[in-house]
């Protein structure tokens, strides 16, 4: 399949917006070129891009400047696991609608918000930032603070622009973990 193909269906999951180079930077540090990683492991880039256009394997997370694929370092670690991933994937979630909004979440490869992408990880943030939102004692909070900023990356601003505004970060870690202690700080309530 080709690179085309993949920019535009990226695109369209994403938007239009500009890459600088500070977020080329970030996402270079962060992620891999998925040419790179395909030949390292000895897989076929083409097919990894066919299988992402299949719904099968996780669109890359960014499109460098240069027009690079971005993938995380484990992108094919959950496909190796199982011939029937979606079916595994969805059944992580009790709840099977919601495994299945799981599932398209992952597939648009959106979840750049997490080191490591899998149920339980996704699981996790949710019941952190649930907790976050609960905590009104800054002695509970922190701990809840730190193993949600364990998980997460920094985040750059081009993610600002396609998620349409302040992430997951600016909202439940960083606002607890400036100089200004935990205590003056209001708990956010969304």
């Amino acid at each position: 399949m080709s690179r085309e193909a993949i920019k535009q269906r990226f695109l369209e999951i994403n938007g239009d917006h500009p890459m600088t180079a500070e977020d080329d930077a970030y996402v270079t540090r962060q992620f891999r070129v998925l040419d790179e990683l395909c030949a390292e492991q000895g897989r076929d880039a083409n097919e990894a891009r066919r299988l992402m256009l299949a719904g099968k394997l996780p669109m890359p997370g960014y499109l460098r400047s240069d027009g690079a694929e971005m993938v995380p370092a484990d992108l094919f670690a959950l496909a190796d696991q199982t011939d029937e991933l979606q079916a595994w994937f969805v059944a992580q979630w009790s709840d099977v609608a919601e495994g299945n909004d799981e599932w398209a979440a992952y597939l648009s490869g959106r979840y750049v918000c997490l080191h490591s992408v899998t149920p339980t990880t996704i699981k996790r943030k949710g019941q952190l930032i649930e907790a976050i939102k609960a905590t009104t004692d800054p002695v509970d909070l922190k701990p809840l603070v730190d193993e949600l900023d364990e998980l997460e990356p920094e985040f750059t601003a081009y993610d600002r622009l396609r998620f349409g505004g302040p992430v997951s970060r600016d909202v439940y870690i960083n606002p607890f973990k400036s100089s200004t202690s935990a205590a003056a700080r209001p708990v956010p309530s969304n």
